[in-house]
Parts: structure tokens; C-alpha cells; sequence
């Protein structure tokens, strides 16, 4: 029995090196965890209409993402955000970069202080058209938002078209998220 003992580190190495391969394997075939899928791509944004996260300045509603905002023809981001997530930080310089291409980008601050928000807003640059709280969650809820970041493509029409989870990547701003916005924007 004792001798046996010996061999279950060996049995448990082997066991999780065989699951490592197995899924390498499968993401080498394309099956990512990241890429959750989303019941509201092609689907018009949920109803809402949160107050803004800095005093004076617009919230956010769905009827500024559709064809009733006005600006008919504008392609918009939704992006999901809060000052406590780590992975929004890193990919703030890229929606900074967006904003400053023209890109009109929507803020949703999920379940955070509206203090802290706005501090990183003011410390960061704020690379919002408008920016909004969702002190409750319940708009990321009704969006299918998994965690922040999260960020959403909406067309012209006021239709979600792609869904990113997790933070954009200069990789996903080129392979992905570009090439929709200017296919959109025709």
C-alpha cells in the first residue's frame, strides 16, 4: 500500500498535464472561453436610462444609441467599465485612442462609487460621449454582461452587433472592431 502512495502525485501529474493538452488542443481549434456568446447580437438595445456619473454632464439611455438620437448613420461602443476593475485600466489608453479618432463612445460605470469613477475619469481622461452609472447592475443584466470590461458595437439602427468581452486588445481593435465600425458606418 505504501509503495502505491508514491505513484499518486505521478497519476495527478499526468492527469492534469493530459487535460493541459486536451485544451491546448481545443484553443488552438478556435474554442476560447472568451468568447462567450451573446442572445442580444442582433438584437436592439435593451430599454434603459441611467443617470450620469459626473453631475452635469448627459447619462446614457437606449434612445441615444438608435436612429432617434439624432445623428442617424453613427455607429456607437457601449462600453462597460468600473474604477475597481484592473483589466478596464489596461484597455483605457485604447478607448482614449478611439474617442480621439472620432469613435462616439458610451460609458456605463457598473456597480461602483460614483467618487471612484469619477476619479479615474478625471486622473485617466474620460474617452465618453456620455457617461452613466449602473449603481444596481440591472442594465448590465439586461445587456448579458458577464464582467467588465464589456464593450458593444450598436449600428445605426440601435441594433447590438458585437459583443467583446474582456478588454480590448490593440489585436481586437484591428481584426474586429474597426473593420465592423467601418462596415457599419457604409
Amino acid at each position: 500500500m505504501r509503495r502505491l502512495m508514491f505513484l499518486i502525485p505521478l497519476v495527478l501529474f499526468l492527469g492534469l498535464a493530459g487535460w493541459f493538452a486536451v485544451r491546448l488542443k481545443q484553443i488552438d481549434r478556435g474554442d476560447t472561453p472568451d468568447r462567450l456568446p451573446s442572445v442580444m447580437i442582433d438584437k436592439p438595445v435593451p430599454a434603459f436610462d441611467l443617470p450620469p456619473l459626473v453631475e452635469g454632464q448627459p447619462g446614457v439611455a437606449a434612445r441615444d444609441l438608435g436612429p432617434s438620437a439624432g445623428e442617424s448613420g453613427k455607429v456607437r461602443l457601449v462600453n462597460f467599465w468600473a474604477s475597481w476593475c484592473a483589466p478596464c485600466r489596461s484597455e483605457h489608453p485604447i478607448l482614449m485612442r478611439l474617442a480621439g479618432q472620432g469613435v462616439d463612445i458610451r460609458g456605463i460605470d457598473y456597480k461602483d462609487k460614483a467618487a471612484d469613477g469619477q476619479a479615474i475619469l478625471a486622473r485617466d481622461g474620460n474617452p465618453y460621449a456620455a457617461v452613466a452609472r449602473d449603481e444596481n447592475g440591472r442594465t448590465a443584466i439586461d445587456f448579458g454582461v458577464y464582467g467588465v470590461p464589456e464593450t458593444y458595437v450598436i449600428d445605426r439602427q440601435g441594433r447590438i452587433r458585437y459583443r467583446q468581452v474582456g478588454p480590448i486588445t490593440p489585436q481586437d481593435l484591428q481584426n474586429r472592431i474597426l473593420p465592423l465600425i467601418n462596415e457599419l458606418s457604409k
